[in-house]
């Protein structure tokens, strides 16, 4: 099938989303160097909105009024971070997943303008972040840290640090990468220290499900590991059901072997209850996979857990 003379890009107008989408148009130009590439930009809730997402239907406020656009005819692709895309609930009916980009980083970074890494941060040191799977984890790990609510993109983030609003920043190391800003990492903290949010560090294709010509032609950019890592992933947090005050974590990995394994939290919002599970597949059936680990934290208490948090 042969590729398009036009793809119009949707996706959110930050200036991280619009480099995200960037990636896409030069992974495109690539392989199709006769289809042109626009972009359309959109503001969604969650770039509107600076408050807790809670009270704006939490999940989806990052990807619905692209979901929109997609849908009234308006783009034919749309690019997404999967970690803003609610998993407890079916893609918009009539889109579907046409390829995940090969994975970043995972890993989340502290940003502290005198160098210091998290363990040497004093008492009371204001770490800026409104993720309540950062909230949950710090809690257990530095409590003698306070918290302060931070929204807003990352650029905005680092202009409010730079202007003394907090001390610290914890920002995922992929973002920052992808606004040309590793310049500011102080620390990398390993995926131990901070489990990272379910789909980190990966971009997802979304088109209509009717547009087999757009399908075909960034199909080629689906990354097979990456597919099997979010697949496991989003199974799990759909078994889980959890809510957008739900701090809940966990990443796979595809091994070289063939392997798949998952690791993955809940913990309650003031981290002294913490629930883990790991557990290894062979080289088929993510999905099975993530329901097994999703099954395993429902055993230690998990449902009990997430549905004693007000939402």
């Amino acid at each position: 099938m042969s590729a398009p003379d036009l793809i119009r890009i949707v996706s959110r107008d930050s200036p991280m989303a619009l480099a995200q989408v960037e990636r896409v148009r030069n992974e495109l130009a690539v392989l199709h160097p006769a289809t042109v590439t626009e972009v359309v930009p959109v503001r969604t809730t969650g770039d509107r909105w600076m408050g807790d997402l809670s009270q704006v239907e939490g999940k989806g406020a990052f990807t619905k009024e692209v979901d929109a656009a997609l849908l009234a005819g308006e783009a034919d692709l749309a690019v997404h971070c999967v970690k803003d895309i609610p998993a407890d609930r079916p893609l918009p009916s009539g889109t579907v997943f046409a390829a995940f980009l090969k994975r970043d980083d995972i890993r989340d970074a502290l940003v502290h303008p005198g160098g210091l890494t998290l363990d040497q941060l004093p008492d009371g040191a204001r770490i800026g972040t409104s993720s309540v799977r950062r909230v949950a984890q710090l809690a257990a790990s530095h409590p003698h840290l306070e918290c302060v609510p931070f929204r807003g993109n990352a650029n905005r983030r680092l202009a409010k640090l730079a202007a003394g609003e907090v001390d610290a920043l914890l920002l995922a190391v992929a973002g920052l990468h992808r606004i040309d800003r590793p310049d500011v990492v102080t620390e990398i903290l390993s995926p131990e220290a901070m489990c990272p949010p379910i789909g980190a560090g990966v971009l997802a294709l979304q088109c209509r499900e009717d547009d087999a010509t757009t399908i075909d032609a960034v199909a080629a950019l689906n990354h097979p590991g990456t597919f099997r890592e979010i697949t496991a992933e989003r199974m799990f947090l759909h078994v889980l059901q959890g809510h957008c005050n739900s701090p809940i974590a966990g990443y796979a990995t595809a091994h070289r072997n063939g392997d798949l394994s998952l690791r993955a939290c809940v913990f309650t919002p003031d981290g002294k209850t913490v629930l883990n599970a790991h557990e290894w597949a062979g080289p088929l059936d993510p999905a099975t996979l993530g329901t097994s680990v999703a099954v395993a934290l429902l055993r230690q208490g998990a449902r009990e857990l997430i549905d004693s948090i007000s939402h």
